[in-house]
């Protein structure tokens, strides 16, 4: 039996679930559902398939330190990370995976298990099952999908229809596109239509087989990203240039569908995609009036609502079938039945240049986070969080000069040419030009409060010198 490889889908950006969700911290790298990220509880779920390896991951390579770290922590798997300089749909992810997965295997090939990393499964052992069919499948050199058993007929998921036959899995007739209401019951009221999951599972060199003969010119371009690939870190990093040659599209369009070798696993354990507020909402068991209700929430007389707050009180009257999402930065508020159009609102949010769809007001970076919490004219206040034995780069400004005051814990200081230690309610001056770290020596968290003042104030008016994360020439 080959070896089976989970192949870890994490490069999108999530808009429909904005405002937690954005660019630089997108759905898969938060706790939607469970006490785990998204990416996290995929993880967790493959634990239990039978001999199953180290997974591979492809993610941005913007998210490279938030996917490490959630790798590692509560985890521990050390799984392949390749970062994607640009988004190139799921095709290329899929076969620059499956190349990784070949040489990672001294040339034997690998059955891959393809899982985004945005979904939901509650139930495992019925997920465990349809793998082991797959797996069966695969080993017999067909390319399978699964298909989710449709338990209401959606709008808003693609459909797959098998062919006629008995058995745990059956050929693949035709993917259709998704389908207006009337149609959609057509297809559920027969029983041979599965929704599109997006989950797959091939032995890597039948997936390049077919690719090559199906989209010859995304599978050389592959080819040659790999191998001018270089390892950095704990990542492999594929190169702009040739990573950006590579046609976009996705696995469904430029292989499944032309495919004479697929087919479906039918797949009946509670499965989502998470894919805007009101499917987060069914995801998750609501009260007696059918809330959904995370953080400081307060409510009186409403209704199947979805309510989050991460930062302050939320109060609710009368509201029915409504979303409201509260952050930092940005609050939203939208009937359940208008959710989909919020990327409207993340598309006219980027037309005005606003950093709401990409960062929140807390920014995570390797060494920790840091909070804007005050600004104004020349002036800024931040809370850096510093993690035990982790450093920032040494680096200086050009045009800002800082106050540091440790809140908790001890922190390490080089300031130009002298290295000094700072304990709670000490603080020091950085002027303008100077080279100047944090570190954390200590076993707790670091916390600083962090006063900027200057012409000007943005994260790209930083020189790097060393960084311990590779970022050496990076801005922000």
């Amino acid at each position: 039996m080959s070896a089976l490889v989970p192949v870890i889908l994490s490069g999108g950006s999530g808009t429909r679930l904005w405002p937690l969700s954005r660019e630089l911290y997108p759905k898969q790298l938060l706790p939607l559902v469970g006490k785990g990220t998204m990416l996290q509880e995929t993880l967790a779920r493959i634990d239990g398939v039978a001999d199953v390896s180290a997974p591979i991951v492809v993610c941005n390579e913007s998210h490279r330190f938030l996917v490490a770290e959630q790798l590692r922590e509560p985890l521990h798997i050390k799984g392949s990370i390749l970062l994607e300089p640009v988004g190139r749909n799921t095709a290329p992810a899929v076969a620059i995976a499956a190349l990784a997965a070949i040489a990672a295997n001294k040339g034997d090939a690998p059955v891959l298990l393809v899982l985004p990393a945005d979904h939901v499964i509650r139930d495992l052992e019925a997920f465990r099952a349809a793998v082991a069919i797959g797996r069966a499948a695969a080993e017999s050199g067909k390319l399978v999908t699964f298909g989710v058993v449709p338990r209401t007929p959606e709008t808003g998921y693609g459909y797959i229809r098998r062919a006629d036959g008995s058995g745990t899995s059956f050929p693949v007739e035709q993917f259709v596109e998704k389908p207006d209401l009337a149609t959609a019951k057509q297809y559920v009221s027969s029983g041979k239509y599965y929704w599109n999951s997006g989950m797959f599972m091939f032995k890597a060199d039948v997936f390049l087989k077919e690719l090559q003969a199906l989209a010859p010119q995304m599978h050389a371009a592959c080819v040659q990203a790999m191998q001018t690939s270089k390892p950095d870190l704990d990542f492999i990093r594929l190169p702009v240039k040739e990573f950006g040659a590579i046609p976009s599209d996705s696995i469904d369009y430029a292989v499944m569908e032309k495919t004479k070798h697929a087919v479906v696993v039918p797949l009946d354990a509670g499965w989502s995609d998470v894919g805007s507020w009101s499917a987060l909402h069914e995801a998750i068991p609501g009260d007696e009036f059918g809330n959904v209700q995370s953080g400081d929430v307060l409510t009186s007389d409403t209704h199947g609502c979805y309510l989050q707050s991460t930062s302050r009180l939320v109060a609710v009257v009368g509201l029915v079938d409504h979303v409201v999402v509260e952050t930092k930065d940005a609050v939203l508020v939208a009937p359940k039945n208008r959710v989909q159009d919020v990327k409207l609102l993340v598309n006219e949010l980027k037309k005005q240049n606003r950093y709401e769809t990409s960062l929140h007001r807390e920014v995570f970076r390797p060494w920790g986070s840091y909070d804007s919490i005050d600004n104004g004219e020349r002036f800024q206040v931040k809370r850096l969080s510093v993690k035990p034995g982790a450093s920032m780069s040494l680096q200086l400004h050009h045009h800002r000069a800082e106050h540091w005051i440790v809140v908790s814990g001890t922190a390490r200081i080089t300031r130009n040419e002298e290295t000094f230690l700072l304990e709670e309610n000490e603080s020091t001056y950085i002027p303008l030009g100077a080279k100047h770290r944090i570190e954390n020596p200590g076993k707790i968290q670091l916390e600083i409060i962090e006063v900027q003042s200057g012409s000007y104030l943005g994260e790209d008016d930083i020189v790097r010198f060393e960084d311990r994360y590779g970022r050496e020439g990076e801005k922000g």
